[in-house]
């Protein structure tokens, strides 16, 4: 895969992963879910789904995609034309992110996993294909399904990486 595709590909991503990110940061105040259970007796999503979380994501996404944008102009030239759809994708991506981080909750509340206790693939990947779902109008078409490999596997690599770390900065309690 060209160099170049590579580059817009880690850059196209970027705001679903900072939103996917931040919530471990900025997360706090009321849980989606408000504490409510199904009818299997399971949270909906749990305590670590909250408002402030979502918002500082969703927010953090799409700040990224406006900086993305005014800094590097010519940025999805390809699939993006103005400031505005940017933004948009930024949007769309962000949005996807979260969507799928809360539709892996949700799925493992449902199979009785509990908060913190890790799923492979599901924990790495969800997020990712959400995001590209929602913002695949405006996915780099000349990537192709190369390119969703390549970001399939640098999402998963860099997941791993990221949670170790936030771990060991004492942002998450367990490393996955």
């Amino acid at each position: 895969m060209d160099l170049q595709i590579v580059l817009e590909l880690i850059l196209f991503i970027l705001p679903a992963y900072v939103a996917n990110a931040m919530p471990v940061i900025l997360g706090g105040g009321p849980k989606l879910d408000s504490g409510k259970s199904l009818g299997d007796g399971r949270r909906i999503l749990g305590d670590g789904k909250t408002l402030y979380g979502l918002i500082g994501g969703l927010m953090c996404g799409i700040l990224t995609a406006a900086a993305l944008a005014a800094t590097i102009p010519d940025l999805f030239a390809t699939t993006a034309a103005g400031f505005g759809t940017k933004l948009l994708t930024g949007g769309l991506l962000a949005a996807g992110a979260l969507c799928g981080d809360l539709a892996g909750s949700f799925f493992k509340r449902r199979t009785g996993m509990e908060r913190g206790q890790p799923s492979l693939l599901l924990d790495q990947l969800t997020f990712l294909f959400f995001a590209l779902a929602f913002a695949a109008p405006y996915f780099p078409t000349q990537a192709g399904i190369p390119g969703l490999v390549f970001l399939a596997v640098l999402t998963f690599v860099l997941h791993i990486l990221f949670n170790v770390i936030a771990h060991r900065l004492k942002l998450k309690s367990v490393p996955w």
